[in-house]
């Protein structure tokens, strides 16, 4: 691991800015859910995963509680992240379609994936000074990216947070506008793509299918030229 992103991800695991979450995940770490009674919980705030060196950012909100809160890694045991890996197989960005654990060997083709809250927060709702707390980190990893082409964000909360940051450090006035699939071109030349996110509800609702993310994430492919 490159040690810069070593350093940042040991400062993530480390965070106790948030009581609120943090008294959360401690909850749900010593309860666990019954199928996963016997295992260890992570409970620690999740950091990213991937290569320092990726075209293709995605980003979703917060580890799932008995996912990447119970993992240690984002999009890791829980039904949205085995929905995603599915997708990201088929078009060639992951070398497994499923994503279980630390040590099930998921590399990731020039992709970096990570959350805007490193913490699950009650009800998958934070707070806007939670969310604040975070934005720190996020913006670490994001500027890290240096060869970073097209950053892929999965639901409102994502693109909003990515559309902040950006606003901020390029100092853009235009509005952009959340919708599944269209892509926004930033000064600098990088390309946000907006998603809906593979939630269990929008799943089960069909608000995002199999093929709609299985195209968008070949095109976001194609944008990010790999």
């Amino acid at each position: 691991m490159d040690i810069r992103l070593n350093t940042l991800n040991k400062t993530i695991v480390n965070c106790k800015r948030c009581p609120r979450l943090v008294k959360f995940v401690n909850k749900i770490s010593k309860k666990k859910r019954k199928q996963n009674i016997n295992e260890v919980y992570w409970g620690k705030p999740v950091p990213g995963f991937g290569s320092l060196d990726s075209k293709l950012a995605i980003i979703g909100l917060a580890p799932a509680a008995h996912g990447g809160t119970r993992t240690g890694r984002a999009f890791t045991g829980d039904k949205s992240g085995d929905f995603l890996f599915k997708c990201l197989y088929e078009v060639g960005i992951s070398n497994f379609p499923f994503s279980k654990d630390l040590n099930d060997n998921l590399e990731l083709k020039s992709t970096y994936i990570t959350n805007i809250l490193k913490c699950v927060p009650p009800e998958d709702k934070p707070l806007s000074e939670e969310v604040l707390n975070c934005s720190d980190f996020f913006d670490a990893e994001i500027l890290s990216l240096k060869k970073l082409k097209v950053i892929v964000t999965l639901g409102k909360v994502a693109f909003d947070n990515c559309v902040k940051l950006y606003k901020q450090k390029l100092k853009i006035k235009k509005k952009f506008i959340f919708k599944h699939g269209k892509t926004q071109l930033l000064p600098n030349g990088l390309i946000i793509l907006s998603s809906y996110h593979p939630s269990p509800r929008n799943v089960n609702t069909k608000l995002v299918t199999n093929i709609m993310m299985v195209n968008l994430f070949k095109k976001a492919k194609k944008l990010a030229k790999f």
